[in-house]
């Protein structure tokens, strides 16, 4: 007939109902603000209908006019006079992007919900949007619609009041709908029949748009606008969903960071650190019923594996945004997580940074001595003798101690033997088990076999030096008999002087073993010439020295397992901790080493070390 609209008919799984085309979002991600910019610049609908307040239409338009800058609109809420409802506008959130790219095509825009008082509850735990990119968005929609969400009086007269709104659409026009995916399926049902005008307020007093001061992104933002600058960089290309990847964003996200808190602390972030930040947050996201973490539990695990100035690093990098400004046209303000969210986590950072003016200094207290010309300390250098520093020896032994217990415990552990308790208690119940297979009705009890021998040497290394960053290696013996033989790596200490012949590095790798005063030479020992690795000359001495069958490994990863034949050959049995597991902070207090220019230099070394 003349003036009727030629449509194909839609597959089974098509969301298309005639001239109506549905595209449900999750509001707020990433991945489907990306998907309907494609649909919209691939489809060219005439018609964008969005499920957003008609009250809010001018204050939406106002604040997505100002992208990529960020906007708050906020108003006062209904019964409560001192409460107010703030909404962000994003670019990440699909909403906003549907609004942004029809503008573009010049598409007209219908504003559908109707704003009839406060919303129903709606259920809005939705699958991970990461799996989009991986499964597709057709497959995810479907996932999703399997297990109907529940229904109330509510919710049906909500849709209803929406599907009133795109009947009385223009009855030749295409009409891309964008709607929340939970309420999809009532919607798709109100549209089967005729729906009654809602009784809908047509105005809002007091609707402002205000712009977020920068530092309150970081709160207030779905996702955290280190991503979203990573999607507004891409946005122009039609490929944006499969560039903005939430794992290589994550990986830029902390290697940002890592020169931030390399330039303000010295320190860096080992390999190791990197790889367990990696699983460490996998598991934060599957904990939460995710693919991906959140800025949260990035933090979470940034202060977790390295410290909490690296974790507030993190949250920085995390919070910038270059196109949100200060100074703007609309009213700057900052607005607090608090005043979007009903629930909010917090996590107290300690930064700890270097800084002599704001130490307090109590009265009569002289200054730490410094050089009376450049160079002074270094013409003090003659290279004759060295030693350590007795103070620092305490604190390496004692954490070789704790490492030792530590190594015959994982040992004692792995040989434990779990079974279903009927005569004996053994050595007690085994709660975890127990619990385990509760459904079994049984109880469960362990039994520890016993570990022989004691621990003879230990092995510590923070870095493998693939970069040659460690180039001092030298091995000394110990003083008395409470004192381990040792060899390291560190590196080169009167680089850095901090006293008249005191110089101080930082461990790459050492090795301690008892008893003392037996260790040759490590680093020109032909017997381990075939060692591939600084951290395996290591390992071989420890093996080779200790009187004692265990030897502890300490490292990012275990070594080879040609290391466990030629300790098996030993009579030796190498414990591997993985460094990861160990207290960062308790690391950095033992990984620095002090060497002193002869002894005479410890009566006025406490003068110079701190």
């Amino acid at each position: 007939m003349p003036g009727e609209i030629d449509l194909p008919i839609p597959e089974a799984a098509s969301l298309r109902r005639g001239r109506f085309t549905y595209f449900p979002v999750v509001p707020g991600r990433l991945e489907f603000a990306a998907q309907v910019r494609q649909a919209i610049l691939r489809d060219k609908p005439q018609v964008v209908a969005l499920e957003l307040p008609t009250t809010l239409r001018q204050a939406y338009l106002r604040a997505v006019s100002r992208l990529p800058e960020m906007s708050v609109i906020f108003y006062a809420d209904e019964g409560e006079e001192d409460r107010a409802v703030y909404v962000p506008v994003e670019p990440a959130d699909p909403f906003a992007e549907a609004i942004r790219t029809a503008l573009e095509i010049g598409a007209g825009l219908i504003f559908a919900d109707p704003d009839t008082g406060e919303r129903p509850h709606l259920p809005d735990e939705y699958p991970d949007p990461y799996a989009i990119p991986h499964i597709g968005l057709e497959r995810y929609v479907e996932a999703y619609r399997v297990y109907p969400q529940p229904r109330s009086p509510e919710i049906a007269r909500h849709a209803g009041g929406i599907a009133w709104k795109l009947q009385g659409a223009h009855p030749l026009a295409r009409v891309l709908v964008v709607v929340s995916l939970n309420l999809l399926d009532p919607l798709l049902d109100a549209m089967e029949e005729p729906q009654a005008q809602p009784m809908a307020r047509l105005h809002r007093e007091g609707v402002q748009v205000v712009n977020p001061h920068p530092e309150s992104l970081a709160e207030i933002t779905t996702e955290y606008p280190f991503l979203q600058w990573r999607y507004e960089q891409f946005r122009p290309l039609l490929t944006a969903a499969d560039l903005v990847d939430r794992r290589h964003a994550q990986l830029a996200l902390f290697r940002e960071a890592e020169r931030s808190y390399e330039a303000n602390t010295g320190e860096r972030v080992a390999h190791w650190q990197r790889r367990l930040l990696a699983r460490y947050t996998r598991n934060l996201a599957l904990t939460a019923r995710g693919l991906s973490a959140g800025l949260f539990d990035l933090t979470v695990a940034a202060r977790g594996v390295v410290d909490d100035n690296y974790a507030w690093e993190v949250w920085e990098t995390a919070g910038r945004y270059p196109p949100q400004k200060t100074a703007s046209d609309l009213v700057t303000a900052r607005v607090s997580a608090e005043e979007i969210w009903l629930d909010t986590r917090r996590l107290r950072l300690r930064r700890r940074l270097p800084s002599p003016k704001r130490r307090r200094r109590p009265l009569g207290l002289k200054p730490r001595k410094k050089e009376k010309f450049p160079g002074e300390w270094a013409t003090q250098v003659d290279g004759t003798a060295i030693c350590s520093y007795p103070p620092e020896d305490l604190v390496v032994e004692d954490y070789g101690r704790f490492l030792k217990k530590k190594g015959k415990s994982i040992l004692s552990e792995e040989r434990t033997r779990t079974e279903p308790f009927t005569t004996s208690l053994l050595d007690g119940i085994d709660l975890r088990e127990t619990i385990r297979n509760w459904h079994q009705r049984r109880i469960y009890v362990r039994q520890f076999q016993k570990v022989f021998g004691e621990v003879g040497s230990v092995v510590v290394i923070f870095d493998e030096d693939r970069e040659n960053r460690y180039p001092y290696m030298t091995t000394w013996l110990g003083e008395h008999q409470n004192e381990s033989d040792m060899a390291f790596y560190s590196t080169f200490p009167f680089d850095h002087l901090v006293g008249p012949g005191i110089g101080r590095g930082e461990y790459g790798g050492f090795l301690m073993s008892l008893p003392p005063r037996r260790m040759f030479d490590v680093w020109h020992d032909p017997d381990y010439g075939f060692a591939e690795s600084k951290s395996e000359r290591l390992l071989l001495a420890g093996l080779d020295y200790s009187l004692q069958r265990l030897v502890v490994y300490v490292a990012a990863r275990p070594p080879r397992s040609i290391f466990r034949s030629i300790a098996a050959r030993l009579g030796r049995t190498i414990i591997y901790i993985p460094i990861g597991q160990l207290s960062p902070l308790a690391l950095k207090k033992i990984r620095v080493v002090h060497v002193l220019d002869g002894y005479d230099k410890r009566g006025i070394a406490k003068d110079y070390i701190w």
